[in-house]
């Protein structure tokens, strides 16, 4: 208790709830940046298998339980299959054909299929804000996804004027596209963050993200061996700094700061920094791998981020226009008191 206190003094306090989203923005750049050097399934497992060695050292310190029963093994399992094995590997792939900016633009797309399934599984409210989020989201995603040609020839032409012969080979290209696999991959980590609610009944929430990781990453090695060669071979030193900065900071020290800041209760709206993550990716992938986006995908950009905002402060967005509109009732409900007040103190003491 005296270690939150201290830590919710410090001075350096915001710059550590900023550096989670930091670190999973930068080492995007990081692994778009090596990836000419390696393999994406090779990259995916080596990002990782020692992040969750690190995290369980780090639980094994704390004296974190370990996970017992099969029910929580199985949770743990199916976690580490979706959140870290399919999300890793639609990710990895996915930035072999996308920008580092663009594809952490749609990896943090993530909170709108995450709303739609906590109000499935959960029945939890989306409410007014929440829903034009989730409007602006689908409309920043097309425009980030779709082909800026087919998406002008669409505006121009009309609906009722595109050939529809010509629709099977856009979706074809579409589906082809590093666009779409980052869509798969947001979804796999949106499923995964569903899927931990779950997995907290069962196992302790450090070291089943630690567990999740190794047994996600090491399908990913097994993929790796039989469908990639010359994974390390072309690999320089530079190539390997990068690969450890995206598993040491990039997965071990960001997931272990944001479980931290997410659990001590240092903020009400911490999730609403996510839209932080693209921000930093954009901004230094454009600074380090010269990344240009186009007129369109800019605006899909803006779409896109002020969804997650949307969504993510959804219900404190609802609060303070309710207690607004509370407070202007109560003002105008005053106002005729404060007249009859003054009405009968001019009575009383004529000018």
């Amino acid at each position: 208790m005296s270690s939150n206190t201290s830590l919710g003094r410090s001075p350096f306090l915001p710059l550590l709830l900023i550096a989670p989203f930091f670190l999973w923005g930068t080492a995007m750049v990081a692994m778009k940046g090596t990836l000419p050097h390696t393999t994406p399934f090779f990259m995916a497992g080596v990002r990782l298998v020692p992040a969750g060695g690190l995290i369980l050292l780090a639980a094994a310190w704390m004296k974190r339980p370990q996970p017992r029963g099969w029910m929580a093994w199985l949770w743990i399992g199916l976690f580490g299959l979706v959140d870290g094995a399919l999300f890793q590997g639609f990710l990895a792939q996915g930035l072999t054909r996308t920008g580092a900016g663009l594809g952490s633009v749609m990896i943090d797309s993530q909170p709108l299929a995450v709303a739609l399934m906590a109000r499935w599984f959960f029945g939890e409210r989306i409410g007014l804000w929440g829903g034009l989020g989730l409007a602006l989201g689908i409309l920043g995603i097309s425009l980030l996804g779709l082909p800026d040609a087919w998406l002008i020839n669409l505006w121009q032409s009309g609906l009722q004027d595109v050939s529809f012969t010509s629709w099977p080979e856009a979706l074809g290209n579409l589906f082809q596209s590093g666009q779409w696999l980052m869509l798969m991959a947001a979804l796999s980590m949106a499923v995964g963050t569903v899927m931990v609610r779950w997995v907290c009944r069962y196992a302790d929430p450090v070291t089943a993200t630690g567990w999740h990781m190794i047994l996600g990453g090491l399908p990913l090695f097994a993929l790796s061996s039989g469908l990639e060669t010359q994974q390390w071979s072309l690999l320089d030193s530079g190539d390997w700094l990068s690969l450890s900065y995206a598993t040491i900071f990039g997965s071990a020290i960001a997931y272990g700061l944001f479980f931290y800041f997410a659990s001590s209760g240092n903020l009400t709206s911490f999730s609403s920094l996510t839209f932080l993550t693209p921000v930093f990716a954009l901004v230094f992938g454009n600074l380090f791998l010269a990344e240009v986006l186009s007129s369109i995908q800019w605006v899909g950009v803006g779409f896109t981020l002020v969804s997650i905002y949307l969504i993510n402060q959804r219900d404190v967005l609802t609060t303070k226009i309710r207690l607004g509109r509370w407070l202007q009732a109560k003002q105008i409900s005053e106002e005729p008191t404060a007249d009859l007040a003054i009405a009968q103190q001019e009575q009383e003491h004529p000018r």
